[in-house]
């Protein structure tokens, strides 16, 4: 093979498939590659290739609120991703599948070698690793004590969760908390629509360190919804939710051999402050493989760098340390504080908000986003941006 695909989410699906259309071949390893994508993808359509956003959306809604004190409409369409169909769009008939567990990888002048758990051995010219934060080809899972983005969530019909969301709206974010609140770090209901009119309603610690725990999160969703009157259908399904935001980039940990190029959350491409990933994987994969099949004409090593240049060019870096100051700031700021945060966050021109969350901005987009913020905010706001390491040198 020329390139050996480690993981069967959307990150390693998405490799796989832009690979194999520049005509390399691939194999994908996964323990369960047919195994349903459990959680539920969402993002603002205009991040998605034509292809995905044409034939790969589940739900959308142009009416989608955020809440700190007050009520902001968001612009721009958000939608849900349709896991299977978005599993179909990455379908190629030309990757070979292998059900396994990674145990290693051994790297020789011939090529790479990657060992399974039951003895087996696959080989390829490059290797990318795809498996999430468990990094399997990139080091191993990072020791360190994360920040985490954790949620748990039900969906409901239509007609019983409208009380709380409203007809045909999506909430992107409800820092109202519910009333049985057993820890003082916020949380924020997220709502958004799905297919068969039913609705996810999914209560979400942003960042914390490490994440708020499950049981908390289930208590508080039910508190809110009682407490709004929305009754639930009985054995409701149950989402649940629970990732790592700030692991280091690999590339600067010097831990990847030469001939694999991480991806995905491997690579540290999860938003450190909104958890998003899928679009921003979903635009690079092609350029990715692009790169891939360049560097193959000279040399694994060559095809590998050249991968990693376009991963993380030194502009991405520095949007990421500016986002990363920003999640420091958010997990230092005191609970009180956090819904007025994101009054003046919305408030913002959306342009603005958007240089902020969208998977790829430049650091001048970022920056510029993060000064706006500091000079909207009110002189108590801007004391505590400035303790937390939001504002510093960037204002």
């Amino acid at each position: 093979m020329d390139v050996l695909v480690v993981g069967g989410g959307p990150a390693g699906r998405a490799m796989a498939a832009a690979c194999a259309d520049t005509g390399l071949r691939v194999t994908l390893v996964d323990p369960a590659p047919r195994r349903p994508w459990p959680n539920t993808y969402a993002c603002w359509r205009d991040e998605l290739p034509h292809a995905v956003a044409e034939t790969a959306v589940a739900g959308a809604t142009s009416r989608t609120t955020a809440v700190g004190t007050r009520p902001h409409l968001l612009h721009g369409e958000y939608c849900v991703l349709d896991n299977p169909a978005l599993r179909r769009l990455l379908q190629r008939d030309g990757i070979r599948e292998v059900t396994g567990t990674v145990r290693d990888a051994e790297h020789d002048t011939s090529g790479r070698t990657v060992r399974l758990r039951d003895g087996r051995e696959l080989r390829a010219a490059v290797l990318v690793d795809a498996s999430g934060s468990n990094r399997v080809l990139s080091g191993g899972r990072v020791e360190r004590a994360a920040s985490e983005q954790t949620a748990v969530g039900t969906v409901l019909p239509g007609e019983h969760a409208e009380r709380l969301v409203g007809a045909g709206r999506g909430v992107f974010m409800d820092w109202r908390q519910p009333p049985s609140n057993d820890d003082p770090w916020p949380s924020f209901l997220y709502a958004v629509p799905l297919p068969g009119d039913r609705i996810l309603l999914e209560e979400t610690a942003l960042a914390r360190r490490p994440g708020l725990p499950l049981p908390t999160l289930r208590r508080r969703l039910w508190s809110r919804l009682r407490a709004a009157g929305v009754t639930a259908p009985e054995r409701t399904p149950e989402e649940r939710v629970r990732f790592r935001l700030d692991d280091p980039v690999p590339e600067r940990q010097r831990t990847v051999p030469f001939a694999t190029v991480p991806f995905g959350a491997a690579a540290g491409l999860i938003h450190p402050t909104t958890g998003f990933s899928v679009a921003g994987v979903l635009q690079l994969a092609p350029l990715v493989a692009a790169a891939l099949s360049d560097g193959l004409e000279r040399d694994p090593v060559t095809a590998a760098r050249k991968a990693r240049s376009v991963l993380w060019p030194l502009p991405a870096l520095a949007t990421r340390q500016l986002r990363l100051r920003a999640a420091e700031g958010l997990l230092a700021m005191p609970p009180r504080m956090v819904p007025a945060f994101f009054d003046v966050f919305f408030d913002m021109p959306p342009r603005q908000q958007r240089a902020f969350l969208a998977p790829l901005a430049s650091p001048r987009e970022c920056r510029g986003a993060m000064i706006e913020l500091f000079n909207r905010s009110p002189w108590w706001l801007r004391a505590r941006l400035v303790v937390g390491g939001l504002a510093g040198p960037a204002s």
